[in-house]
């Protein structure tokens, strides 16, 4: 049977099972006459075995009489031999030594396509040892006169620079030849060749770096010559060098000024001159214009490269339009400004059909906003939201509470936007943004009274479908509910007691609503007991009804909540505010929002300092009407007036390590705000006129010691929570404090001691921490308590270190490391 029979055969089959009858039956054929040495079919049989390959049926059997075809003299065996070798055999075939002695006689034949039949084997099933043996042959081709060959073996060249790394060096001194060849088959070999030695080799790069004027020379060459027939390509010649060329430019040009010098000319005319009517020339200007993106480019090349993706994002063709985003996408950190230009064509795409597209355009968009442009974006991101896909949604609103926590233009605006957010995105909003909302106005005193009004303006609209909107909604009004009821100017109605119980009678019953969401709220009614008056009975009511709810988890907590609130000495304790939320999920991809308005005092030159600092937020214990944001109180300066508090005393902080051991109390710009530690629970039962003049005594005396001296009063008597202290990890679900024991006092070493906690389930193993510091210091670190840290918090580990100061001309500088 011929091979067209067989294929007719196969293709008339109409179920797997006729197929796999005629695989069958002439596999047996093809075994039957393979017994037969003399047959002088076998190269008919190995081409329909090849045939039987590649629809996924087993040919292995058919290795040996390969190698045999391969040893016969005429071309046609060796040719259908070769190529059954290259489909049926691989690294580890135990034949592959037959494969070498026949491939090192090939590559010395007089018939140059028998040669060339060998080298293109040997690029494809080259083993490492195959490689060693070989190379020296390769190399001796790739200086033949004949260009045929010459190309080949270049190709084969690289294939074994790619495997075996290490043989590069043989080839080096024969490459340089071959990018002087006018063929430009030979050329583009040679290019090849060159560009996988430099990604593989620094020091191979740093030698082709002579050969950038004459790639630029090639290029201009095939940029201003006029037709070939040979090489053009609907009336570009030859963009597969062109693009080849462009690709080694963007490798030699990496970090090297004087490198990018030299392409710059040849780049922008390139730039200028290539027809983009055709998808060739868009294909050239891609690459040029990741080239110019990745050397040292002129800013106006750069402009320019930008440009062209800007007209990449017009053109119909969407595959054009997301190569031009996801190039921009990585763009934007470059040169920010001149993608900025094209921002409304990317608000465009996000209304492409093409759900890739969109995608792209969305991560564009959010990549494009800043202080200025982010309520005309926002209005963009809001009309997406509205049809966006359920998948788009979720990373859509992190994204969203991400830039809005950098570039609000104050509070009220980030919160209002947010809740638009969480309107449009629905039950589709990650949990980390639910907690971020918490936390944002939990640690804004000035944004706690505004927030429980809006929020009790959005869910009182029917927002049953937005489970997340209603959690921050309940945490709020539980939390703040009592600032609803007082007057505001610009409130038309005033807000009852009634009104705000009815919006939970409406919402907890429902069977929409989640477990997650009746949970929030059977703990807000659990609070708003003890903020309001008029409509006790119902809040207990509706805590009451949810004691039988099938949930174990709401049952219990409903249960408990009714218990305690009968106990009229405990509730006002237990449920009074929480303490300010100082960290959320989200803060490493935001930082703080700027205030528009600088507090009193507050030194604007400092802030240009390019030294990154970051202010750590520590809880806040006290009463409701003297919650303050962390973020914002902290930044006074040190000629600002400090305020009194009745229930917690601040102290100078600051956020480098250095500045805690500065000498005199004498810091940068920020403060750190240790609080007192809580009284316990039996305290809060037995307030009395004798604990409140307690607490006054303790208020007067800690204003009368100068607050900006954390050093100035470190007895022993002192706790642990009022001791000068800094967050210097939070990565990766390990947490370290560093508290100051001692200073410089009276030149003796200042001590500091460590203590690392580890918030992962598992446990952490060979805990290793270490510091560096200047030469103006000696330091002296003592052991580790432990080198294991238990899992979910459940142990810690203290490192303590001295530091010896040998020279007060600089403050210090720590260096952390941590390894585990």
């Amino acid at each position: 049977m011929r091979l067209r029979d067989l294929i007719r055969q196969v293709r008339a089959a109409r179920t797997m099972a006729e197929e796999r009858a005629v695989v069958d039956r002439e596999s047996a054929n093809i075994r039957e006459t393979f017994r037969d040495d003399d047959s002088p079919w076998k190269c008919r049989n190995i081409a329909k075995l090849l045939y039987i390959h590649m629809l996924g049926y087993p040919a292995h059997f058919g290795q040996m009489e390969c190698m045999k075809l391969v040893a016969q003299p005429r071309f046609t065996d060796k040719r259908i031999g070769y190529l059954g070798a290259m489909l049926l055999l691989d690294e580890r075939s135990e034949v592959h030594l037959l494969v070498t002695n026949s491939l090192k006689n090939d590559l010395n034949a007089s018939t140059q396509f028998v040669t060339g039949l060998a080298l293109c084997t040997l690029g494809s099933i080259c083993s490492s040892e195959m490689c060693r043996d070989l190379a020296g042959e390769v190399e001796r081709l790739i200086k033949s006169s004949n260009t045929y060959i010459k190309k080949k073996a270049a190709l084969c060249a690289f294939r074994i620079v790619r495997k075996v790394p290490e043989l590069m060096e043989m080839f080096i001194s024969c490459t340089k030849a071959l990018i002087n060849e006018k063929n430009h088959g030979v050329l583009m070999g040679g290019i090849t060749l060159v560009t996988e030695m430099c990604e593989k080799s620094p020091d191979v790069l740093n030698h082709f770096k002579k050969l950038v004027p004459n790639l630029v020379r090639i290029l201009k060459n095939l940029l201003m010559s006029g037709y070939s027939p040979e090489h053009d390509v609907t009336g570009i010649s030859d963009p597969f060098l062109q693009i080849k060329i462009l690709k080694l430019l963007r490798i030699l040009g990496q970090d090297d000024a004087k490198a990018s010098e030299e392409m710059n000319d040849i780049l922008a005319q390139v730039a200028t001159n290539t027809e983009t009517s055709k998808n060739v020339g868009n294909a050239i200007l891609y690459e040029t214009v990741l080239t110019i993106m990745e050397i040292r480019s002129e800013s106006g090349l750069r402009v320019l490269a930008v440009n062209i993706l800007g007209r990449f994002l017009l053109n119909p063709d969407k595959n054009i339009r997301y190569v031009a985003l996801n190039t921009l996408l990585k763009t934007v950190t470059i040169d920010y400004n001149a993608v900025q230009r094209h921002r409304t064509t990317v608000v465009d795409c996000l209304k492409d059909p093409d759900v890739s597209i969109r995608r792209r355009a969305m991560e564009l968009c959010f990549a494009l906003i800043n202080k200025t442009n982010i309520t005309n974006m926002t209005k963009e991101i809001f009309i997406f939201l509205e049809t966006a896909d359920p998948e788009f949604k979720a990373e859509c609103a992190s994204k969203m509470y991400v830039a809005t926590e950098k570039f609000s233009p104050n509070y009220g605006w980030h919160l209002d936007t947010m809740i638009k957010v969480l309107k449009l995105a629905g039950n589709h909003v990650p949990d980390e943004v639910v907690s971020c909302m918490i936390q944002l106005i939990s640690s804004h005193a000035e944004l706690q009274q505004y927030a429980a009004v809006q929020l009790y303006r959005a869910v009182q609209a029917d927002v049953i479908s937005a489970q997340p909107l209603l959690q921050v909604a309940f945490w709020t009004i539980g939390e703040f509910g009592d600032f609803l009821l007082q007057a505001n100017e610009d409130d038309v109605a005033r807000i009852e007691e009634g009104d705000v119980v009815a919006v939970f009678e409406r919402i907890l019953p429902s069977t929409l609503t989640s477990t997650v969401t009746k949970s929030y709220a059977i703990t807000a009614l659990a609070k708003l007991d003890t903020r309001l008056t008029c409509t006790n009975d119902r809040v207990r009511h509706l805590i009451a009804a949810s004691t039988a709810h099938l949930n174990l988890e709401l049952q219990q907590r409903s249960v408990e909540f009714a218990r305690l609130l009968g106990y009229n000495e405990l509730k006002y304790g237990l449920l009074e505010r929480m303490p300010v939320i100082a960290h959320n999920s989200l803060n490493a991809a935001a930082q703080p929002i700027e205030s528009d308005s600088l507090p009193t005092g507050y030194d604007a030159s400092a802030a240009a300092d390019p030294e990154p600092l970051v202010v750590y937020d520590y809880p806040s214990y006290g009463t409701p009407d003297q919650y303050a944001s962390p973020t914002r109180g902290a930044l006074r300066s040190f000629d600002a007036p400090e305020t009194s508090n009745a229930e917690h005393s601040s102290v100078l902080g600051t956020t480098t390590i250095g500045d805690l051991l500065a000498s005199g109390g004498t810091f940068v710009r920020y403060l750190l705000q240790c609080f007192a530690k809580r009284e316990n629970l039996s305290d809060e039962r037995a307030v009395n006129k004798d604990t409140n003049r307690t607490k006054n005594e303790m208020v007067a005396n800690s204003a009368v010691s100068d607050p900006f001296d954390i050093f100035g009063s470190l007895d022993s008597t002192r706790s642990k929570s009022a001791q000068p202290s800094t967050v210097a990890i939070n990565s990766k679900g390990i947490e370290g404090i560093l508290y100051v024991e001692s200073d410089f006092a009276e030149n003796k070493p200042a001590v500091l001691r460590l203590v690392a906690t580890n918030n992962n389930p598992v446990n952490i193993e060979n805990f290793n921490f270490q510091v560096a510091v200047t030469k103006a210091y000696q330091i002296e670190l003592m052991p580790p308590s432990s080198a294991t840290i238990c899992g979910n918090g459940q142990g810690s580990v203290s490192q303590l270190m001295n530091i010896k100061r040998n020279s007060t001309s600089q403050p210090v500088r720590l260096l952390l490391s941590l390894a585990f």
